[in-house]
Parts: C-alpha cells; structure tokens; sequence
C-alpha cells in the first residue's frame, strides 16, 4: 500500500468561461416584434405562401418558409394583408387540386399516384366552408353562396375544355 495522496480527478465537465458563452444580442425593432419577424427570416411569408398555393397545407408551408404554423397563425391575425394573401393562396390551391384531379381523370398514369376519393372528399369540405364564408360575407344564404360557387366552378371547368382542345389542336396543327 502506498500512503501517497491521490490526485484529484479533473471534473468531467469543464467549465467554460461566461464570455465564449454569451449570444450577440440583437435589437429588434417593435413592429419587427410584434409582425413575429425574426432578423435573417423577413421572406419567409413569400415562401410560405408560395408552398401554400402548391400544397394547401399549413404545417408544410410553414416548414418549407422555416418557420413555424404558429408563428404563420399569429401574423395572419395581426395582419390584414397577410390574412388576405393566405386567403387566396389557399383559393388557389385547391383550383390547382380540382384541376389536377381532373386532368388525373382524363389521362390516369400509372407513374402519378393520387388518392382522388380523398381529393374529391376536401374538395367538397372546402365547397362548402367556402359557401358558409361568403354567406357570412356578402349575407346571402348558404344556397345562394352554392349557387355562385358551382356556377364558378362550372366556368372553370369549361375554360379547362377549351384549354385542352386548344391545346389538342396545336398538337396536330404541329403534326
């Protein structure tokens, strides 16, 4: 046995100093603050929206604009313009689904996938709570609102017709 003292053991965490620690501080100016504008990120409601009218959905144009839904919730509240740009985008994208799931019907390819039983079910849920907004809006009924929506939707669909023999004809025009 030895009778030497034993050394002490180094800690397993070293202490680092306070100043290598420390965040710069930035200032953020009030609006900036309360828009729930973060330095570095003031485009990230041009992204957003932009994945909005692709996807329809939230949780993924929020990620896509690195951001997060509630932050995309709290500026459509606070802002007016946002909110009606959202509005449209969202309008937007589900007349790129109804078209899609058109042009789907017409020529079903085997490569694309698409779940249209789904498609048609949100479709539907969106006629309607769009019915319910401009019945809200313009105070008319919820009939009336339906009414104006499927005569919209009847004039897309025919200007869709006439875009594919348009294009049906430039195709053997071109033969």
């Amino acid at each position: 046995m030895t009778t030497e003292p034993k050394a002490p053991n180094p800690s397993p965490r070293a202490r680092k100093t306070r100043t290598a620690r420390q965040k710069p501080k930035v200032r953020m100016v009030k609006r900036a603050r309360e828009e729930g504008d973060n330095p570095g990120t003031g485009h990230w409601r041009v992204y957003f929206l932009e994945h909005l009218i692709e996807t329809s959905n939230i949780s993924a144009s929020a990620r896509h604009a690195g951001t997060i839904p509630s932050r995309a919730y709290r500026t459509r509240k606070h802002d007016p313009l946002f909110a009606a740009a959202w509005d449209a985008a969202l309008i937007e994208g589900y007349k790129n689904l109804e078209m899609d799931v058109l042009a789907y019907l017409r020529n079903p390819s085997p490569e694309h996938k698409m779940d249209v039983a789904s498609a048609i079910r949100l479709l539907t849920l969106h006629r309607q709570a769009r019915a319910q907004d401009l019945a809200r809006d313009e105070e008319c009924s919820e009939q009336e609102a339906l009414e104006a929506l499927d005569s919209m939707l009847e004039q897309m669909r025919q200007r869709a017709a006439a875009n594919a023999l348009e294009d049906d004809d430039a195709g053997e025009a071109g033969r």
